[in-house]
């Protein structure tokens, strides 16, 4: 802990004596703001603006809109207007979007839950009800009234997997749309000390790709970059109590060896409000079964893979125990992803899950998350049952941040327990996150540096890991940025993620976005990356270069070209299929892709490229398809196919992944939703079949089939492995 404390002094004051003249930038930048308007009247949630209240709305006009997207701070093409009401429990907000070829508006989505609803015409709110430009919530919804929303992860990501209770309904004319949403109290965290909250909103106009909205920078919008709502006050949440009760049956049925097993179970969450701006909650008997099943991953390098959160407990607030940004960033390299998570300190999928990916029964756990002044705070403990060998554990998470600077924000993070092991583990990590998005031109500047230690039963010495990077993430003109990341080799955060051990990860991007004014062509990029893995004993373990050039028409039709170089230093061998093994050497290759898409908008929606170079002193040719069809809102099929054709000395193989999909949306509030995925590396084929029912938000049916299928003797025979039969019904209780 003492080199923590040495590196916390020495962040502090790379704080101050490095950044004092970028923060001054960030003051001096003038704001918009919008008095908030009281109503008493009561609001029906249904698409229609005939209350009288809305007559006496706060409104942001046409004339104070402007176009973000394809060029910012022109006149929009379409008329606009926002109103903002509240009262003691709500906030409401409605668009009316006038629209002079309604025929050609886009609204694909029709289930509620469907996370493609951001390809279609959209009406989007951004609200930070902190004020504190570094965290706050994105609502949208479509013509549809098809609701989705997500939590902010640093200026310009959001962790859609979030899910909270409010109402939307919109209702489609002969000269637009009108969306009417409401954001209950209850929902959201706020500040109950101030009447200031940050709020941005915007229109999306799907088949010209154009946005139009309130309050931009750099063709952005987010906490950082937003308006304010002035005057909110004598509001409530109740007793900010939420029950929710859920009954789960399940039926497993294996067939080699052949056994059923049925279970009932109930189990319980609560969450608690001590306060507007702090959360608790309690989870008894806890059941994922209803949760949507992983994409499947091909994977031809020798290191693991990454499968992202989609657990509505772990999601609750999952932004305050973000760390360093750590995996926020990835590019287009073939281990991107895995590389920019690892040695994440906190890593939910650790917890609730043994490491071949079954479920471990959680016996209780409970959570304490918010914000208290400055200081962001969360709290995690967990009981998980014992599965296997590994015995009952007991799992804990701190994470604490103060907000400093403008936007900028310093903090800790505390774990103790592992998960998959009967060993005591703990972690301590510090980081300091700056941000800056009030640079000259609308630029944005962000930065990490962060500090970890663990401490594991038998490992002694050689247990920390540091990174640091400097980012530029600017749409139109230069963009790039460099980092590096350190990982010793004893380094173990039992309840993160570790993709590789006893390395230096260099990380550089530099390109340039060239926005022509012309009715064609929307962009032009052109740039490289580069990231080079390093053995800290020496010598090169990974490396990957690129050079990119992407074009981008008006309607988001996109050509892309790409070169790539990838060096390997193998030391030991691997297995990259069924008996052929990568021998020992230093390995050099190039690769060559072409891509093309059509604009998400369309009926029918497709992406197709092709690469083809050397792989490890062989060849590989590598298809990635995808077709979607949505001839009605009620209905989208889907096909997608990547296929891998390897060429070695010691041998060829193919991989090859395929996964299709079939919708079916009876209403916005009941849909059936069907996935089958199958690869032949495992020669496994997994349906998935999901009907959902949302009569209102807050209250949810599952009836979930997953059955797999799997080719044991290679022979192209598929026969029934295992399959589970869930019904769920959860009811959300609000006090």
């Amino acid at each position: 802990m003492n080199r923590l404390a040495r590196t916390a002094g020495s962040v502090t004051g790379l704080a101050t004596a490095v950044f004092p003249a970028v923060a001054f930038a960030q003051d001096g930048a003038s704001t918009k703001t919008l008095a908030a308007a009281r109503t008493t009247e009561p609001i029906v949630i249904d698409g229609r603006l005939d209350e009288a209240a809305w007559n006496e709305a706060a409104t942001i006009e046409p004339e104070d809109l402007h176009q973000i997207l394809p060029v910012e701070y022109s006149e929009p093409s379409q008329w606009t207007r926002f109103l903002v009401l509240y009262d003691e429990e709500a906030l409401y907000l409605a668009a009316d979007m006038k629209d002079d070829e309604p025929e050609l508006m886009t609204a694909k989505v029709l289930r509620q839950g469907g996370n493609n609803s951001w390809l279609d015409d959209q009406f989007n709110i951004f609200l930070d009800p902190f004020n504190d430009k570094r965290n706050g919530y994105r609502f949208q919804v479509n013509p549809h009234g098809v609701r989705q929303e997500g939590l902010f992860k640093g200026s310009d990501q959001v962790q859609w997997q979030w899910s909270g209770i409010w109402q939307a309904e919109a209702t489609q004319g002969d000269d637009g749309w009108i969306a009417e949403t409401r954001i209950p109290f209850k929902t959201i965290s706020f500040n109950p000390d101030t009447d200031i909250w940050g709020l941005n909103l915007n229109r999306r106009v799907a088949r010209d790709n154009e946005t139009m909205g309130w309050v931009s920078r750099n063709r952005t919008q987010s906490p950082a970059i937003s308006g304010e709502l002035t005057g909110i006050t004598d509001i409530e949440q109740g007793l900010g109590l939420d029950i929710v009760p859920s009954l789960t049956a399940n039926e497993r049925r294996n067939f080699s060896p052949r056994g059923n097993v049925s279970e009932t179970e109930p189990s319980l969450d609560v969450f608690y409000k001590l306060t507007p701006s702090l959360n608790a909650s309690l989870t008894l008997n806890t059941d994922f079964s209803a949760t949507e099943v992983d994409d499947r991953q091909i994977n031809l390098t020798r290191f693991g893979l990454f499968f992202p959160e989609q657990r509505d407990f772990f999601l609750q607030d999952a932004d305050i125990f973000e760390f360093g940004r750590i995996g926020r960033r990835t590019m287009d390299s073939p281990f991107a992803a895995p590389l920019a998570s690892n040695a994440l300190p906190f890593f939910s999928r650790r917890i609730g899950l043994s490491p071949t990916g079954q479920p471990v029964d959680l016996t209780a756990g409970g959570k304490l998350s918010g914000r208290v002044g400055r200081w962001n705070i969360g709290t995690l403990a967990i009981q998980q049952d014992q599965f296997a060998d590994i015995d009952s554990s007991n799992l804990f998470v701190a994470r604490a941040a103060a907000n400093v600077l403008a936007e900028s924000a310093l903090g800790v993070i505390v774990t103790d327990g592992d998960p998959q092991s009967n060993l005591d583990n703990s972690v301590a990590g510090l980081d300091f996150r700056y941000q800056n998005t009030r640079l000259p031109n609308g630029r944005t500047i962000e930065s990490e540096l962060w500090y970890q230690q663990s401490t594991t039963d038998g490992l002694d010495g050689e247990d920390a890991a540091w990174g640091a990077t400097l980012w530029m993430p600017n749409t139109s003109g230069f963009k790039g940025g460099v980092g590096i990341k350190e990982v010793q080799a004893n380094f173990n955060p039992a309840l993160g993620y570790i993709n590789r051990r006893d390395i230096r990860d260099y990380t550089g991007e530099f390109g340039y976005t060239h926005r022509p004014t012309g009715r064609s062509l929307r962009s032009l990029y052109a740039g490289g990356t580069v990231q080079r893995v390093e053995n800290r004993g020496g010598g090169l373990q990974s490396e990957v270069s690129q050079l990119r050039v992407n074009l981008e028409n008006q309607t988001s039709d996109t050509l892309s070209f790409q070169y790539q170089n990838e060096k390997e230093g193998v030391r030991r061998p691997f297995e990259i299929s069924d008996d052929i093994v990568i021998s020992p050497g230093d390995y050099s290759f190039d690769q060559l892709r072409i891509g093309v898409s059509t604009g998400q908008h369309r009926r029918i929606v497709t992406s197709v490229s092709y690469a083809k170079g050397d792989f490890y002193r062989g060849k590989l040719h590598n298809v990635n398809a995808s077709v979607e069809w949505i001839p009605m809102p009620r209905f989208r099929a889907s096909i997608a196919y990547d296929h891998n054709d390897v060429s070695l000395p010691q041998g060829d193989f193919d991989v090859r992944l395929v996964r299709a999909g079939m919708d079916v949306i009876l209403s916005s509030r009941l849909s059936w939703v069907n996935l089958v995925q199958y690869d032949n590396a495992s020669e496994t084929a997994g349906v998935n079949s999901r009907l959902h029912w949302t009569p209102e938000a807050g209250r949810d049916l599952y009836i979930v089939l997953n059955h797999n299928l799997e080719d044991f003797d290679r022979d192209n025979s598929f026969h029934s492995n295992v399959a589970d039969f869930t019904i769920q019904y959860r009811h959300t209780l609000r006090y």
